[in-house]
Parts: structure tokens; C-alpha cells; sequence
């Protein structure tokens, strides 16, 4: 009888495929570095062409070629725009409606939060619901009854209305996130703070409230930038110029007729950009801890 013959396929081994893994990393880990500074060059074109534009000249920005880069740097447009508008003043009204905004919601979410993911009740389920949905609604939907509801209190053309708005419109998603980072405490620390003898009140402020300092933090943050950046509300309650707040203020740049004053308009908004970004980069990894810490349950 004839033998059979048999086949045999060639096995790579696993030295010659060491190379072919470690070139495809190194090529990975190589592409990310582009790509990472292509999507921070995207994320920075807007403070980066508002920049440029605040240190051109006015025979620069009229300019049929302008650069990116202006070829004769100058702060004429920052000292027009301080000149023009009381900046000064409307960043200080600003700062205090933003800065009262993410204290009172911080204040008024941190116990809701907590009663809400310790007790799942129904009432606490249809209190989560209306927090989601309570989202979706547009600022020209409640602007009406809002302003009926501030006249009827008397604090149209108020600071202390405008923050009293803020803080309802940011609570939503305050409670919704803090109720993550509340979830996320083990309950086996508050049975030790009870066994103790610490009341609900003492065991959420010395037990579970240091735990949320990230959350806190982030949720703060939220408040502050969103009420800073806010502008329709600002707009609609806000008469007096001497109370207005500075997002309000950049739209006097702008003429009747709509054509803006470029030049200024640009260093006013980039100066109002600063306050934003420096609280970011000085608490920003609280917040990054902040913000991933509520995506986990213990």
C-alpha cells in the first residue's frame, strides 16, 4: 500500500511574530500623537482666531488676505473696548451671579442628592424622572411664565432673580450627577457613622459630603461656567446697564444695522473666555475624577 502523504502548513512562530505586534504598536502609539494635536488645534481655533483678531489693526482685519499671525501686534482693540463698555463692571456682576449660582445649587443639591439615591422611593424615581426630562425643555418654552413669576416677587432687574433663575435651571443636572457620586459611597460607611451614634444630618456632613469633593467640585464647576456663558436669560430680566452681566455687554459691539465692530468685539469676548478656562485648568483633575467617578458603582 501506498503511504499517504501528508500536508503540513508552516506555523509562524511566535519570535517572528513578536516584531510584526511591536511594529503595529509602535505605529499605533506614533499615529496618536497627530491626531491628539489635531484635535487640540481643533478644540483651540476659536480662542486662537479670537486672539488673533484682537491684536490686529484696523487696517489689518479690513484687509482683502488677512493672516493668521498679524504682522503689526497691537492692544489698541483691548484699550477701545475698555473704553467703550464698562467690561470691568459687567465681569464683576457676572463673577457674583456665577460664584452665588454654583454655591446655592451645590448648597441645595448635595442633601436632595443624597435623599434621593439613599431612599428609592417613588417619589425619589418620579423626582429622577422629571430631572431628565426637565432638560429638554427650550428657554423660549418658560421664559414667559418665568418672567411672570420674577414680577410677581419684584426681582425683575435683579441680580439676586437672575441667580434665583440660574440656580433652577442648573439644579437638573446637579442633582443628577451628585446622585451618581452618592451611589457611588459605600453604605456600609454611613452604618458605621450610625452605629456611632451620628445623626443623618451629621453622617452626610462628615461622612459622605469629603467623599463627594470631586463631585462637588465638578457639579460647581458646571454651575459656575453655565451661568457665566448664560446669555438669554441675562438679556430678557436685565434692563439697567449698571446690573447687566458681561455676555450681555459684548452684544453692544454690535451696531444697529448689524455690522460689529470686529476689531474690539474680538479682545472683549477673548478676555471673557479667560475666567472660564483658568477654572479649568486649575481644578482640572478634580473634575476629570469627578466626572468618572459617578459612572461607578461600588
Amino acid at each position: 500500500m501506498r503511504a499517504a502523504r501528508t500536508t503540513h502548513t508552516p506555523r509562524i512562530s511566535r519570535t517572528s511574530r513578536a516584531p510584526r505586534i511591536s511594529r503595529t504598536r509602535r505605529a499605533a502609539r506614533a499615529g496618536r500623537y497627530p491626531a491628539l494635536l489635531g484635535y487640540l488645534l481643533f478644540l483651540a481655533f476659536p480662542l486662537l482666531w479670537l486672539l488673533s483678531t484682537a491684536l490686529k489693526s484696523p487696517r489689518e482685519l479690513g484687509s482683502l488676505h488677512p493672516a493668521w499671525i498679524p504682522r503689526d501686534p497691537t492692544l489698541a482693540n483691548v484699550r477701545q473696548a475698555f473704553a467703550e463698555q464698562p467690561l470691568a463692571h459687567a465681569a464683576l456682576n457676572s463673577l457674583l451671579v456665577a460664584s452665588c449660582t454654583a454655591a446655592v445649587a451645590v448648597l441645595i443639591a448635595t442633601p436632595t442628592a443624597y435623599v434621593m439615591a439613599r431612599h428609592r422611593t417613588r417619589l425619589a424615581r418620579a423626582a429622577t424622572g422629571w430631572v431628565v426630562v426637565s432638560q429638554a425643555f427650550p428657554f423660549a418654552l418658560v421664559i414667559i411664565p418665568l418672567f411672570l413669576v420674577l414680577k410677581n416677587l419684584r426681582l425683575i432687574d435683579s441680580l439676586a432673580g437672575l441667580v434665583l433663575v440660574y440656580v433652577v435651571w442648573a439644579l437638573p443636572f446637579a442633582l443628577w450627577m451628585l446622585t451618581g457620586h452618592v451611589r457611588a459611597v459605600p453604605v456600609e460607611l454611613e452604618e458605621a457613622a450610625a452605629v456611632d451614634g451620628a445623626g443623618r444630618l451629621r453622617t452626610l456632613v462628615s461622612v459622605t459630603a469629603p467623599l463627594l469633593g470631586p463631585g462637588i467640585a465638578a457639579t460647581a464647576l458646571f454651575a459656575f461656567v453655565t451661568a457665566w456663558n448664560e446669555f438669554f436669560f441675562a438679556l430678557v430680566l436685565l434692563k439697567s446697564p449698571g446690573k447687566q452681566t458681561l455676555p450681555v455687554v459684548l452684544t453692544h459691539f454690535i451696531g444697529a444695522e448689524g455690522v460689529a465692530d470686529l476689531g474690539p468685539l474680538a479682545a472683549a469676548a477673548f478676555l471673557a473666555t479667560l475666567p472660564s478656562v483658568a477654572v479649568f485648568a486649575l481644578v482640572q483633575r478634580r473634575i476629570t475624577g469627578g466626572l468618572l467617578s459617578g459612572a461607578v458603582k461600588s
